[in-house]
Formats: structure tokens, C-alpha cells, sequence
């Protein structure tokens, strides 16, 4: 059970929630009246950061077999 906690699959569904996450607070700073265009800047770069870890880590768990 413990290994569990720490396996490739469950780091994936950890950073895809975080993204999700991200998605949510940078609507909801779109829709705040005077808008704090660092934060949301600062919000897409880390969404952005967890994209390419999610997709990265894809790419580990599901390697792509050459043609």
C-alpha cells in the first residue's frame, strides 16, 4: 500500500488535479474586477510548468514504440 502512495500513476493523477486546479483560479482572477495580471501570469507559467510534467511523465508511463 505504501508503494501506492508513491507510484508513477498517482503522481500523474496529483499533478493533473493541481492543473485543473490552476485552471479554476486563473477563470475566477479573469473575472475579478481590477485584475492582478502578475498573479495570473504567475499562475499560467505553473500551469504551464505542470503540463510539461504531466506530459513527460505520460511519455514515461506510456512510451511510444517506434513506426
Amino acid at each position: 500500500m505504501d508503494s501506492n502512495l508513491h507510484s508513477p500513476e498517482r503522481r500523474l493523477i496529483e499533478l493533473r488535479m493541481e492543473h485543473a486546479d490552476l485552471d479554476a483560479m486563473i477563470d475566477r482572477a479573469g473575472e475579478a474586477a481590477p485584475i492582478d495580471e502578475l498573479m495570473v501570469r504567475r499562475l499560467k507559467k505553473r500551469r504551464l510548468v505542470l503540463r510539461d510534467q504531466i506530459s513527460r511523465l505520460e511519455l514515461a508511463l506510456d512510451p511510444k514504440e517506434p513506426a
